[in-house]
């Protein structure tokens, strides 16, 4: 990024669940089927089906895939907060595995715990279909200020 061109995430202000589904495409989160439902500073919401190419090897909703959706929410989130000031990083992602899932419908959501100057800390929880809590997850994002 050059001293004149403005942050890559100063297009997250505005942007719709929709447009961001869309902008993820071909990413590693469009490769597991996660969809966005809700944008805002203080909230980001998403949801995929559980499929057997997400298996571990017994059958069973892989552990990485909370991890990423964990990361993507709290990053996406935490983007659309900092918004024109520059732009976010994940520093950690500190995910636990509460229950096993083999198919359905999950959805996650990220809201905010802290949000400083230097770092932000999210927490992700993410349910299923009966709204059980089936793994939640802590991001802590570094915050990158646009260099002038």
């Amino acid at each position: 990024m050059t001293d004149q061109q403005t942050p890559a995430a100063d297009w997250l202000a505005t942007i719709t669940p929709e447009q961001m589904t869309k902008v993820s495409e071909g990413t590693f989160s469009d490769l597991i089927g996660l969809r966005y439902t809700e944008i805002s500073p203080d909230r980001v919401r998403g949801e995929w089906t559980v499929k057997p190419h997400l298996y571990q090897p017994a059958g069973l909703q892989n552990g990485g895939v909370y991890c990423t959706v964990v990361e993507t929410l709290a990053s996406v989130a935490g983007g659309v907060w900092y918004g024109e000031r520059g732009s976010v990083v994940g520093v950690n992602n500190n995910t636990d595995f509460l229950r096993a899932v083999r198919d359905g419908n999950l959805y996650g959501e990220a809201t905010p715990i802290h949000r400083g100057g230097m770092q932000q800390l999210w927490q992700v929880v993410i349910t299923d279909e009966q709204e059980r809590v089936i793994a939640r997850g802590q991001v802590r994002l570094q915050n990158l200020p646009v260099r002038r």
